[in-house]
């Protein structure tokens, strides 16, 4: 049992790493609080002065707003569509019974620990480039026009790219789910005559529905701050402009901080509405 003089030391120990992690996450987001209601423009006259919530209504009111939530949005439900539904059935086909499965479970879950500009670059150039990509052959040798990806499916090319680096995420989540599924259930089921596709839907799938909950939230949260695959890939044209990259423009191309930090509270504000949205649902799965 731990005494009143253990969990005091217990508390001073945490104090440092506590202390730590408030200001890591506290004092950006008071500097960012702070700046959204100043016109700071830094090579353009510094500080010019409180503007109260007038960079809160010229960032909503621009014409690039609502395109870009509904840009993030369509790119998030589109990854997560993908990584769920090949999670599951890669997840499955992994934990059947094969040769080699360990060195295979490795090779799947390896694009997970590939920089996003690096995969995205490889995949900008070896797979998708409309001359020289491996796709652009493919086109052409069932006597198709390759596809200029970056600009005619820039969306879909974003979401493909994303998709690759989180599945193995979702895989390895969803495969550790499977394998804690009781054999003797789909036995049972098996030798009831039930068919593969009911053992599937009646018994699989209802146990990893908190498995799905956990992935969806998790890459959703890291998802909505998507960056580096649009800078290197589109540049945030051809429609792929989401809600942080039009943020980086306010902030390093507009050289405007009080106009971008006021879309960085923005930001913020979506995250936690998608946050608390996602909770609820994952906390009716977890008490279930």
């Amino acid at each position: 049992m731990a005494t009143q003089h253990s969990r005091s030391a217990a508390r001073l120990m945490m104090a440092p790493a506590v202390v730590l992690l408030l200001g890591w996450m506290l004092i950006p987001l008071t500097m960012t609080l702070y700046f959204s209601f100043k016109k700071y423009l830094p090579m353009r006259g510094g500080d010019l002065g409180w503007v109260g919530f007038d960079n809160y209504v010229r960032f909503v009111t621009s014409s690039a707003f609502w395109p870009s939530v509904m840009t993030t949005l369509i790119i998030v439900g589109g990854v997560l569509a993908i990584t769920v539904c090949l999670g599951i059935v890669l997840a499955i086909l992994l934990n059947q019974p094969m040769w080699g499965q360990g060195f295979v479970r490795i090779l799947v879950i390896a694009p997970f620990f590939v920089m996003p500009t690096v995969s995205a670059l490889v995949w900008k150039n070896m797979f998708m480039d409309p001359n020289y990509g491996l796709f652009a052959y493919l086109w052409e040798f069932f006597g198709a026009t390759p596809v200029q990806w970056m600009s005619q499916a820039s969306l879909t090319s974003i979401t493909i790219i994303v998709s690759w680096q989180w599945l193995p995420f979702a895989t390895l989540i969803l495969l550790t789910a499977i394998q804690s599924l009781d054999r003797e259930q789909l036995d049972a089921a098996e030798m009831d005559g039930a068919p593969a596709s009911k053992r599937f839907a009646y018994i699989t799938l209802p146990h990893l529905g908190r498995a799905i909950t956990v992935v969806i939230l998790i890459q959703t949260i890291f998802l909505l701050s998507i960056f580096a695959e649009i800078f290197v890939t589109t540049g945030g044209a051809f429609g792929t402009k989401t809600l942080t990259y039009l943020i980086f423009q306010r902030v390093l191309e507009s050289q405007n901080i009080g106009l971008g930090s006021a879309g960085g509270v923005y930001a913020i504000i979506l995250a936690n509405i998608v946050a608390i949205f996602l909770m609820r649902i994952v906390g009716k799965n977890l008490d279930a």
